[in-house]
């Protein structure tokens, strides 16, 4: 395995790796067809790859009361480009593209959300998580109010925050380690599978 994927060590195999680690990134490689690149750079540290996937999937695969798969990968698009991550830029631009079906909204939000072709309700959702994620801002009856006319919840409202909080960690780590996104995320959802 290249040593470029991060500045810091990554297993010379998977072999090298605790089973648990292992069957977990074979598992992810089995679904996508490629080993993503920061669970290598993540595997570094056993204890904290575990850490962060536990809580990675626990707001991520959770079911909101009403947050889709796409509108949280918008967040974490809308994060991380104003963060500079390049790496979850691409890797979760592809999947707001197949999570959403739209080849353009990925880059359109990553880029300004706010002359991105967006509902009100988007637009309320990246506005929030980027107060919250990248200007430290705090959940204020005027948020909350603006939020529930967006006919989000409480508990959605928390979800918005988790993720874009989530993923501004995610961002600094990547960015630490100059882990670059694999390839094969630049064409996921711009072209069609082919069967």
């Amino acid at each position: 395995m290249s040593h470029s994927l991060s500045r810091f060590p990554v297993p010379e195999t998977l072999d090298d790796l605790p089973e648990d680690i292992r069957a977990t990134i074979l598992a992810v490689q089995e679904k996508a067809g490629f080993v993503p690149n920061v669970f290598l750079m993540l595997a570094h540290r056993p204890e904290e790859f575990r850490a962060f996937f536990a809580y990675h999937d626990a707001i991520m695969e959770r079911e909101s009361d009403t947050l889709t798969k796409a509108e949280k990968e918008m967040i974490v698009v809308a994060t991380s480009a104003r963060n500079r991550c390049l790496y979850c830029v691409v890797a979760h631009g592809a999947l707001v593209r197949i999570y959403s079906k739209d080849p353009l909204l990925a880059d359109q939000v990553a880029i300004n959300h706010r002359t991105a072709p967006l509902s009100e309700r988007h637009r309320a959702m990246l506005d929030f998580a980027l107060y919250i994620g990248t200007q430290q801002g705090e959940l204020n009856d005027d948020w909350q109010t603006r939020l529930f006319e967006a006919e989000f919840t409480l508990d959605d409202i928390w979800d918005i925050g988790a993720v874009a909080g989530f993923f501004g960690m995610s961002n600094r780590l990547v960015n630490l380690t100059g882990t670059p996104p694999n390839a094969e995320f630049y064409l996921m959802g711009r072209i069609p599978r082919e069967k």
